[in-house]
């Protein structure tokens, strides 16, 4: 047996079962540690650490939503926001940073960021750094196939031992009969309640359904986790979004593929039905404002996944350079044998239309008023970090302005995590940001061009990062 093979088996024999007679320790707790000097492993990448910087001649896109602001000046004192305007002083002891040319966002805020890919239950080592050198400080994974590592990672790098964002971390998935058989398949009501209470004990704030879980246990996993002042999210299939949403869940994930509200022929609390859907459902229809206007009034966010689905779109599936040198020998035969299959579908446009048809969906309920997210959903070529720019661009294409895609990608992030430190370039902040290589607003491309992340005011070289992540992204 390859030592693949005995991964997934060993994660299809956990959580199904009975949970542990003893707990160990709850390991994830937030830090205000924001000089972890001690981190030895990071000391090659850190470029800045200093008490006070001050950020000059600044293009700032600060994630409300506003226009963006230049000629600024920003003064980072000891890992927060302290001034940001275009008339301010620069403190004596500051190091100064002449930033002309280049543009300034927030860290970008990662709401459906995974630390494992399909055949790889664990990947946060490498995902970690791939989310950091891309800009991305705040994770939320959004179902875990290895939560316990998640929480340990977690912990790690808020204590400044390890390098990453800020990991948000999850319980195990939780379906249905059907489902997979590596996530939490509920034996009744006292079982699920129980687990979830196992999960909860050891820190873990977030619960995720999939897409066989059922209308009642739905109710149950949203009344015990709300109990506890955790959140519920959901890949639905067999709910639909106006019942998950009645329930009273949290969030939803995917947007138009995973809406079974209008498949035809769907059974209740079934995930059947025929998706005919993607393919003539009037977005703009009055059924459609009348489900997204359900959504806002019930406070649920929505997250894009955009680039994820473009990575099965015939005419689209491409591997970009920097994400072939990343990833490991099997993961790029992978991707050449799907190349193969793709080049013989590229004339057969029905999933770009969808792809289109799924834009249109998100950018209504955002322009409705709709909290809207954003998460790179990593798999097939699209990897941690790489793929949340890679949504920004799609946003973009969607309709969306560069101030309100930086704002789905950060603030809204941010504001779905009940966050109010971070997400924000303002006084007061968490001084999580980016320095990008040239002018955003006129080159789509420049989201790429990452010079520098600040996490906490330390800033790391991105380019440091990633020339040491040749080849070793999906390696058993």
């Amino acid at each position: 047996m390859s030592l693949r093979v005995f991964k997934l088996v060993i994660a299809s024999l956990i959580y199904t079962h009975a949970i542990p007679q003893t707990p160990y320790s709850t390991f994830f707790q937030r830090s205000t540690n924001k000089n972890p000097d001690s981190l030895q492993v990071a000391q090659p990448y850190i470029e800045y650490n200093v008490e006070v910087i001050a950020l000059t001649n600044a293009t700032v896109i600060d994630g409300t939503g506003r226009s963006i602001r230049k000629n600024q000046t920003l003064i980072i004192k000891n890992g927060l926001f302290q001034e940001f305007g275009n008339n301010v002083e620069v403190p004596q002891n500051a190091l100064v940073i002449d930033v002309t040319d280049k543009t300034i966002i927030p860290g970008i805020v990662g709401m459906h960021n995974h630390l494992h890919i399909p055949q790889f239950p664990n990947v946060g080592h490498e995902a970690s750094k791939l989310y950091l050198a891309s800009g991305v400080t705040t994770i939320q994974t959004c179902g875990a196939a290895s939560p316990e590592h998640e929480i340990i990672l977690a912990k790690k790098i808020t204590q400044g031992e390890l390098m990453g964002p800020e990991i948000i971390p999850s319980a195990p998935f939780i379906t249905g009969t059907g489902g997979n058989p590596n996530m939490i398949i509920p034996r009744n009501e006292q079982h699920l309640r129980d687990t979830m209470q196992y999960w909860i004990n050891q820190g873990v704030e977030w619960f995720k359904v999939y897409r066989n879980t059922n209308p009642n246990d739905l109710r149950i996993i949203i009344d015990e986790a709300h109990k506890n002042k955790a959140k519920v999210r959901g890949h639905l299939c067999s709910i639909t979004f106006e019942e998950a949403t009645k329930l009273g869940i949290d969030g939803i994930e995917h947007g138009l593929n995973s809406t079974s509200d209008f498949r035809s022929n769907k059974s209740y609390g079934i995930c059947n039905g025929s998706t005919e859907y993607l393919d003539e459902l009037i977005i703009d229809s009055p059924k459609v404002k009348e489900l997204h206007q359900l959504m806002i009034d019930n406070q649920v966010f929505l997250t894009s996944t955009l680039a994820i689905y473009e990575a099965s779109v015939p005419n689209r599936a491409f591997a970009d350079e920097r994400s072939l040198k990343i990833m490991s020998p099997y993961l790029q035969s992978q991707y050449r044998e799907r190349r193969k299959g793709f080049d013989q579908e590229t004339k057969n446009l029905t999933r770009e239309n969808r792809l289109k048809r799924i834009m249109a969906f998100e950018y209504q309920y955002f322009k409705m008023g709709g909290l809207l997210c954003s998460g790179v959903d990593a798999g097939r070529h699209v990897l941690p970090g790489l793929g949340d720019q890679r949504n920004y661009q799609l946003l973009i294409e969607a309709g969306f302005t560069t101030e309100e895609a930086i704002q789905v990608m950060t603030s809204n992030g941010a504001k779905a995590l009940g966050r109010s430190d971070i997400g924000l370039i303002q006084p007061g902040k968490r001084a999580d940001f980016v320095i990008l290589n040239g002018d955003l607003k006129t080159n789509d491309g420049v989201i790429e061009r990452v010079e520098t992340v600040f996490k906490n005011g330390i800033g790391y070289n991105s380019e440091k990062i990633l020339s040491e992540m040749n080849g070793k992204f999906g390696i058993d």
